[in-house]
């Protein structure tokens, strides 16, 4: 059944616009809790933007739907608990965003029939980059800075006096000034500082920050001043909010030089536009400009130049008629490709991975993009020291696009695609005529784990409903799994990010949290070996090797000792039925690897492996007798031989040892039956062994 998600606006009935909405004003309202108050964005400025013109759509479609929880007709956020409530006597609204050039004359057109202007009277608009930080308030009384909020939710916000106090640009007292004014802007945190920062987390063993925005909007919204004043923020002003008397100013433009004049910081990009052609003009300047740029910007925004207009103009829903913001493609930047190397994918592609000057992407600083394969890198003409456009949509992969020609060096080098794997080290080849180079080392690379995964999940291993190979794959390129013990933990790291995803939702989310608690419940040990995913270990192998061992600490310790070929453990375990030299090999090697032993642990860590339960032991003469068979058996198979003394309780071995019951001899038996007289074991014939069975 098709999902409203992935149903055309115009193509959606009554019934499915009415759920559609239901699930955008969760998801947003999600996103905007997480972006807000958490300071961590679960997606792009580019998705959200989308759900937010998607849900307008669908309101613009289906007035009558209008929810009193839209997301049309909220600014910002909840203030959090833990700071004291500052409200706005003027609101403090949100934009509405445009994203064409199309739309710019749109925007002017519309100015123009509200207002009632001919096409040749002047439309003068204010062009401001805008700042990708967070909004802020400082309200002054007779020249004294007094109170600092933030947004909140464009009438209440929270009082941030003492940290906005720490900020040195901030003016603390002004000049000739209005006896009561609220002034507005940004506050955002420098590139070079943003790193500076980072550097200083790591140092010391934390976590670091996705971007300059969420540097800024964390360090401003501490609940101690102390760390805020520790973290060296900036910020612009460039509007005004509660004012005591009648402006002294005529127009924004005008506005701004009396901010100048305060001691504030203006953006000195502003431009004044005196028609649509030189506001587009400047919109692609800055979006050039933009990563030469000492701050993040993420569009610009126009406004009416004159106060007289904006005041005609006033405001719809939440956001002025008089101002609009042209946000960025948020996928596209340019950048410095610094190096390139190769990563090996989860079906040993070789994919090769620019490493760039970190660059903000959709809300998300950029350091690394794929290159495809070594033709799309000549198709391109790519080479190490270019400058590069990158790409990132939605939840794909940074990539690389294209280059910037006219800014490429002189020293600029060719990269030169390797023939081995770079992770473990096996030949690396192009099979007829595909384009990717293809790591031969299969499951032994590192880098194919995520097939483990897969396996890992498996019907016939842990058997997790609602983990299909899609799923798997999406996490894996999410980020969310790492190794098999992250699929465990899905819920406690992912919990709130899943059901909101595209294609999940709360119910299908929680069927799966569901599956997974479930299996964390217990899981045997048959399975458990068998979903671990080691070379040559089938349902069948596993099953034998836990009806041997019995529990995973058992299992664990023996196979340490096997290590030792010599050693009584690795004679007991070929010894089982189905391990060979060439099984017991690839078992052990994968059990002598300390990172799947760390991984192991993690798993058992987070879910109880069960001692292996064999059925109940048969009422028969074979149960609990470890059998060998040898020779030629000519009233059964030797298949059906085994799958009979199986089915009596009986062990079946590969070889004869100490620990061997009866051999059964066939015609032309060899070396087993020798090896079983020297070991005093006894010897009985097929008909005999018949005889056992039946008894």
């Amino acid at each position: 059944m098709e999902k409203t998600s992935d149903i055309d606006v115009f193509s959606l009935t009554k019934a499915q616009a009415e759920a559609e909405l239901e699930r955008l004003a969760e998801a947003i309202m999600l996103y905007d809790e997480a972006y807000h108050q958490k300071d961590a964005p679960l997606v792009s400025d580019a998705e959200y933007d989308a759900l937010k013109r998607r849900n307008d759509a669908i309101e613009f479609r289906f007035p009558e739907l209008i929810r009193k929880d839209s997301p049309s007709s909220r600014v910002g956020y909840t203030p959090g608990k833990e700071f004291a409530k500052a409200t706005h006597k003027v609101p403090m609204l949100s934009l509405s965003n445009i994203f064409t050039d199309e739309d710019v004359y749109d925007f002017t057109d519309r100015i123009r029939n509200f207002l009632g202007l001919t096409e040749d009277e002047p439309l003068e608009i204010v062009a401001e980059p805008k700042i990708d930080g967070l909004s802020f308030s400082a309200l002054y009384q007779n020249g004294d800075f007094v109170r600092g909020a933030t947004r909140g939710d464009g009438v209440t916000g929270e009082d941030i006096t003492q940290n906005l106090l720490t900020i040195a640009e901030l003016p603390k007292e002004l000049s000739e000034e209005p006896e009561n004014i609220e002034i507005r802007g940004e506050v955002y945190m420098k590139k070079e500082d943003f790193f500076r920062l980072n550097q200083e987390q790591e140092s010391k063993g934390k976590s670091s920050f996705a971007n300059p925005r969420n540097a800024a909007a964390g360090s401003l919204r501490q609940l101690d001043a102390r760390i805020t004043a520790a973290r060296k923020l900036s910020l612009f002003a460039y509007a005004y909010g509660e004012l005591a008397k009648e402006a002294p100013w005529q127009t924004h433009y005008d506005f701004l030089q009396h901010l100048k004049a305060w001691g504030f910081p203006v953006n000195p990009e502003i431009t004044l536009c005196r028609n649509s052609e030189e506001m587009i003009a400047f919109y692609h300047y800055i979006m050039e400009k933009r990563p030469s740029l000492n701050y993040d910007i993420d569009g610009v925004v126009y406004k009416v130049n004159r106060l007289d207009w904006q005041k005609r103009l006033g405001f719809i829903s939440r956001a002025p008629r008089w101002a609009i913001a042209h946000k960025f493609p948020a996928e596209q930047a340019q950048t410095l490709l610094k190096d390139i190397r190769i990563q090996v994918g989860r079906t040993g592609t070789l994919t090769p991975v620019a490493d760039l000057e970190p660059v903000n992407v959709g809300g998300v600083m950029v350091s690394h993009a794929t290159l495809h394969n070594e033709d799309e890198i000549n198709r391109k003409g790519i080479r190490i020291g270019d400058t590069v456009i990158v790409q990132r949509a939605g939840d794909v992969i940074p990539q690389i696009v294209g280059i910037v020609e006219a800014k490429r060096p002189s020293d600029s080098k060719d990269f030169i695609f390797p023939d081995h794997c770079p992770v473990c080290g096996s030949i690396a080849v192009r099979e007829g005529d595909e384009a990717a180079r293809k790591c031969m080392g299969g499951l032994h690379c590192p880098a194919q784990a995520v097939e483990h995964f897969k396996h890992f999940v498996s019907r016939d291993a842990l058997d997790i409903r609602g983990m299909g190979d899609k799923n798997i794959e999406t996490f894996y390129h999410k980020g969310w799994i790492k190794d098999a013990s992250d699929i465990l933990t899905l819920q406690v790291k992912h919990g709130i990010e899943l059901p909101v995803m595209e294609g999940w939702g709360m119910q299908s989310a929680a069927k799966l949290f569901a599956a997974i608690d479930k299996v964390k419940e217990g899981i045997g040990l048959d399975r458990f070996l068998y979903a671990l995913g080691i070379p040559q270990i089938g349902q069948a192998t596993a099953r034998m090797l836990a009806k041997e061992y019995l529990t995973l600490e058992n299992f664990q310790e023996s196979m340490a000792k096997a290590g030792d070929k010599s050693s009584e453990a690795y004679t007991e375990l070929i010894n089982i039925e189905g391990i060979g030299e060439s099984i017991a090999d690839d078992l052990l090697a994968f059990w002598e690897d300390s990172q799947n032993l760390e991984v192991i642990a993690k798993i058992s860590a987070e879910m109880k492996v069960l001692p292996f339960e064999p059925p109940a032991m048969p009422d028969s003469a074979l149960a609990g007798q470890t059998i060998v068979f040898t020779g030629t058996l000519t009233r059964m198979t030797r298949s059906e031989a085994k799958a009979r003394a199986l089915s009596a309780g009986a062990k079946v071995a590969g070889s004869v040892s100490k620990n061997t019951n009866l051999v059964v001899e066939g015609a032309d038996a060899g070396s087993k039956a020798e090896k079983a007289k020297e070991l005093g074991v006894k010897i009985i014939s097929e008909d005999e062994f018949a005889e056992l069975l039946n008894s």
